[in-house]
């Protein structure tokens, strides 16, 4: 077995599917009615059944025999190790297993059911047979058998210490990183500024200009609720908060509080309110009556539903809009785990964070984690305990580790966006405090997608551009997956992206024709916003004003609860 590195680990590990249909969750009624739509097909079908067995059992004699023709994909790192190839004993396994898995999935295919119940039931047989696989026993694993004979069965005790931790410490889930390295403040979310207002559900912090002069329009960035706010400032290298100040622009980046249960409240409506307290700070402190609004994932959702109440109420501060991995109107088809939404699973997991006030962090990782099993926890049972190494230390995986919750109310907002439909009725539906209504959208717009985001999908991403009233929209599609689109700084000689000059009517439409542009879209992005940032002015030599003197340093306190 080839080991990862850490940015590898990493990317896999970004790439989890945090879609809408994640926050309905897997719930032990909607398995079991799987489960249970997947037995009585058995026992209506028993020939199909006998048929497969039968399969099954010729291509197991090929394979002692040593006739089997069965290879893993070249690109499965599980199986890299010579001696898959040169071991009849280690060869003969993985052949089975492949054989097996074959077997189970044609199955699947060939019962006699509806699309949905075998979609549900393809992706129960799917994690029952990625469980299974050789590599994720030491016996099975050649890789760890190597390693315990090398290491005189150290690794197998510094496996057994990294397991103990984990059930003791981390929920009994494998840990992903190495958090040791890492600390808020000191090496992570450096940027130089201050929280200069606080609401009860956030801080707003205002970054301090690093070049001389700055445009007059600041800039107000509103992050998802689901993770916290730095991962815009990693490192210097990698943050958009340190290059959008290196291109002048003003910079406001809201950091959202953790809630608790006793929170339970906070929904969508409470959130746009607290972005508008915190925009007429920044227009105080900035002396302008307009500000541009960039939003990523969940907190593209947040800002939208802002944006529209500011043009229900006529306000006109929001002068442009930046729309970042967004999915505005999810799809159940836009993921895998889509099969199993459902009225009745969106009711459970409604039912279930209302129970606890709260949609914890922690278990909404560990639903994130079942859902690609491979690369979210085998990986690192083999790694961690097979293998007795420790988990990488990556900055963008101790990120992604440092977990918020959801409030139960707002929780409960974006599971109605499955059934209501609020960003598609143009005013039709009363949500987030307003008559949501996404064609009164009339601001320049600019949307930024991942072409192998698998949280966002790209073209689900794509749908907005229908639903807004402007004219002028942009969008980007960039060559990375969902946090790798966001974190994708200039000189990365990988990087590219795609643009259009206009907008068809689907997503295949436009990529046909859309032009290959090489490097970061960052700066498209800036250059784009520094046009609709107003003329330069001399940069303010202190943060805050009278009113809304500084109040802490960056990245504030909200950041570390």
């Amino acid at each position: 077995m080839v080991k990862k590195s850490a940015e590898q680990a990493g990317n896999e590990a970004m790439d989890h599917p945090s879609t809408m249909s994640s926050l309905v969750g897997l719930s032990k009624e909607e398995m079991l009615s799987a489960v249970g739509g997947l037995l009585r097909s058995t026992l209506s079908s028993p020939m199909i059944t006998a048929r497969h067995i039968g399969n099954l059992g010729k291509e197991t004699i090929k394979i002692v025999r040593g006739q089997s023709e069965l290879e893993p994909h070249p690109k499965d790192r599980r199986f890299k190790d010579p001696v898959w190839k040169s071991n009849p004993f280690y060869r003969a396994g993985l052949q089975y297993w492949m054989a097996w898995g074959n077997s189970v999935d044609e199955w699947a295919a060939d019962l006699r059911m509806g699309e949905l119940e075998r979609a549900r039931a393809r992706f129960i047989l799917g994690m029952i047979t990625d469980a299974l696989a050789p590599t994720n026993t030491l016996i099975g694993n050649p890789a760890a058998m190597k390693q315990a004979y090398a290491t005189g069965g150290a690794s197998l005790l510094r496996g057994l210490k990294n397991a103990y931790t984990d059930i003791t410490t981390n929920g009994g889930m494998p840990s992903q990183v190495d958090t040791r390295p890492f600390e808020v403040g000191k090496n992570l979310a450096t940027s130089e500024g201050a929280v200069v207002f606080r609401n009860e559900l956030l801080e707003l912090i205002q970054y301090q200009p690093i070049t001389p002069d700055v445009s007059k329009i600041p800039l107000l960035q509103i992050p998802p609720q689901i993770n916290k706010f730095y991962v815009a400032d990693l490192t210097p290298d990698k943050s958009i908060i340190q290059y959008l100040l290196s291109q002048g622009i003003q910079l406001f980046v809201i950091s959202w509080r953790n809630p608790t249960k006793q929170n339970a409240g906070w929904g969508l409506a409470q959130y746009v309110e607290a972005i508008e307290e915190a925009s007429d700070v920044v227009m105080k402190i900035t002396r302008q009556k307009k500000i541009n609004i960039t939003a990523a994932c969940s907190g593209g959702i947040t800002g939208s539903c802002f944006v529209s109440a500011m043009e229900a109420k006529k306000d006109k501060r929001v002068n442009s809009f930046t729309l970042q991995v967004c999915v505005l109107d999810p799809n159940p088809r836009d993921s895998e785990i889509g099969v199993f939404v459902s009225e009745r699973g969106i009711e459970i997991a409604r039912k279930a964070s209302k129970r606890k006030g709260i949609l914890e962090g922690d278990e909404l990782a560990k639903v994130f984690a079942w859902l690609r099993p491979n690369d979210l926890i085998w990986n690192y049972v083999v790694n961690n305990y097979l293998l007795g190494e420790d988990p990488p230390p990556y900055d963008v995986l101790f990120w992604n580790n440092d977990t918020t919750n959801l409030p139960a109310a707002l929780h409960s907002d974006y599971l109605d966006i499955y059934h209501l439909k609020p960003f598609v009725t143009e005013g039709g539906v009363d949500f987030a405090g307003h008559h949501l209504d996404m064609k009164q959208i009339k601001q320049d717009l600019f949307i930024v997608a991942g072409v192998t985001d698998h949280i966002t999908p790209w073209k689900a991403c794509y749908r907005t551009i229908d639903m807004m009233g402007s004219d002028d929209i942009t969008f980007v599609l960039s060559n990375s997956g969902h946090i790798q689109s966001l974190i994708n700084p200039p000189g990365n000689p990988k990087a590219s992206y795609f643009t259009a000059d206009k907008m068809p009517e689907t997503a295949d439409e436009w990529l046909a024709g859309a032009e290959k542009q090489e490097g970061s879209w960052w700066p498209e992005w800036t250059n784009w916003l520094t046009k609709r940032s107003g003329e330069s002015k001399k940069a303010p030599a202190k943060l805050g004003n009278k009113a809304y003197p500084p109040l802490l340093e960056a990245p504030g306190s909200y950041v570390f609860e």
